[in-house]
């Protein structure tokens, strides 16, 4: 099964949105008839829509582990073998990696 990375999902849902947007444009100046033109600039609207979406509902996925990491470090009880780190983009499993790891902060 094909695993990628929450950075590189990112990366390909805001490229993605941007490429169906562009091409909604580009249709319009290409394509011959008002209906085409029209049906064509929606689709690609309504799939960058979708793109993007799906970008919101990884980021909120990975709030909620980042947010279960720091649950899990206030309360030592608390296993943190538990804490599912796998979101969905598209079917597609994104492992998101512990927080705590993180060199940013």
């Amino acid at each position: 099964m094909l695993a990628i990375s929450l950075d590189t999902a990112k990366n390909l849902a805001i490229g993605g949105t941007a490429a169906f947007l562009v091409a909604s444009v580009a249709s319009a100046w290409i394509m011959k008839t008002i209906i085409q033109k029209l049906a064509v600039a929606v689709l690609l609207a309504l799939l960058a829509f979708g793109v993007w979406s799906q970008r919101d509902a990884l980021q909120h996925c990975a709030n909620d582990v980042k947010t279960d990491f720091e649950e899990a470090r206030a309360n030592p009880d608390q296993n943190v073998a538990d804490i599912e780190t796998e979101c969905k983009f598209f079917g597609t499993t994104i492992t998101v990696k512990d927080p705590r790891n993180d060199d940013t902060e």
